[in-house]
């Protein structure tokens, strides 16, 4: 392990997750400025792959709720803090909950789907800098993780992000022959569900979500998740058809109710102008849980 940096403050922390993306990080709930709780839904914003621990002196029920219901995975009592930290670290890692023994009444699930929030976060990205970075980014922390990756894009855009995932050292031929790595031409991704100009429910849900239980299945991960990081979307956007756009990021939402799955959409930024585009911007905006804009 490397500790990238220590603060005292809750503002600072959510400030320091969004610049350094951490694997991990430890959340006292007694912090200045912005407690543990609510700097961990900020975080989960700013760094979805970011998994949070939580240290406290309090031990009580409603708390331990609170805190884990953010989408932490491990809350340990300072008071085990010696005997229970580490073994919280190495559950966190394998993707399981951690709860301290001294906490009475809680019940660890059987799965986490049910407790951690699942993530569809859109990037408005102003060159293919900004979006080959925040692509590599998900892909490579979910792979790493001995999760699943899809990414459905153009040909320039996936030799790019392959180049770019091997720079940072992930095995993309590896994943790809296991099928934790799945990748899709964004043209005809949309061919198999677009009808009349706009995404077909049935279509949409039955090819995305095949795909999608392909890919947790191919993972050797207790409780798989799949990230999917897609430029579809914004294509339709792109093509001038706006009400398809926000059908599809809707039809996601309903995918993500069904599957262990986290979406990262983008858009390029330059091409929202007017009032039009203006409205359509906050229905986009809407239909996801976190944004970022570069």
């Amino acid at each position: 392990m490397e500790v990238l940096c220590e603060v005292a403050d809750g503002l600072v922390a959510v400030q320091k997750a969004q610049e350094l993306k951490p694997d991990l990080m430890f959340l006292d709930l007694g912090l200045p400025s912005l407690n543990g709780v609510e700097a961990a839904r900020q975080i989960r914003q700013v760094s979805p792959n970011s998994k949070i621990i939580f240290l406290s002196q309090d031990n009580s029920l409603e708390v331990v709720q609170e805190a884990l219901s953010t989408g932490g995975l491990a809350y340990v009592y300072k008071a085990r803090a010696g005997s229970e930290l580490i073994p919280a670290v190495e559950a966190v890692h394998r993707g399981e909950r951690f709860v301290s023994r001294s906490i009475k009444g809680y019940k660890l699930s059987d799965t986490l789907e049910a407790d951690i929030p699942h993530h569809h976060e859109v990037l408005f990205h102003s060159d293919d800098t900004v979006f080959l970075e925040g692509f590599t980014r998900c892909i490579a922390a979910a792979l790493k993780s001995g999760n699943a990756a899809i990414v459905n894009v153009s040909k320039p855009h996936l030799d790019a992000l392959i180049e770019k995932l091997k720079a940072a050292h992930v095995d993309v031929e590896g994943a790809a022959l296991q099928g934790t790595f799945i990748s899709l031409n964004v043209a005809d991704t949309l061919s198999t569900f677009m009808v009349n100009d706009l995404p077909d429910p049935v279509r949409f849900l039955g090819t995305l979500g095949g795909l999608i239980e392909a890919a947790a299945k191919a993972t050797k991960a207790e409780h798989p998740r799949v990230t999917f990081c897609g430029e579809g979307i914004g294509l339709l956007w792109m093509e001038g058809k706006p009400d398809a756009a926000i059908r599809a990021e809707q039809l996601c939402n309903e995918l993500a109710k069904a599957h262990a799955v986290d979406f990262l959409c983008s858009y390029p930024l330059n091409t929202f102008h007017g009032d039009q585009a203006d409205h359509s911007f906050q229905c986009i905006c809407a239909e996801h849980s976190g944004l970022s804009s570069r």
